[in-house]
């Protein structure tokens, strides 16, 4: 897997997860989807991701958007 794929997914985890925090533990875990979307929306427009630096810096090759 490339370094966008990767970004993806542990984006889309991150979601998921903190969408059922915020079911089953408290309402307040839906400020991590909301920093999570605001965060995807601020690397579209910027290029960058610090999750992108970090899954970089463990060695993940480079994809297509984040070079």
């Amino acid at each position: 897997m490339n370094l966008d794929k990767i970004v993806m997914l542990f984006a889309g985890c991150i979601v998921l997860i903190s969408l059922a925090l915020t079911y089953w533990v408290h309402p307040g875990w839906v400020w991590l989807t909301a920093f999570v979307g605001a965060n995807l929306i601020q690397a579209s427009v910027t290029g960058f991701c610090p999750a992108a630096m970090i899954f970089r810096r463990l060695g993940v090759r480079k994809g297509a958007a984040f070079r």
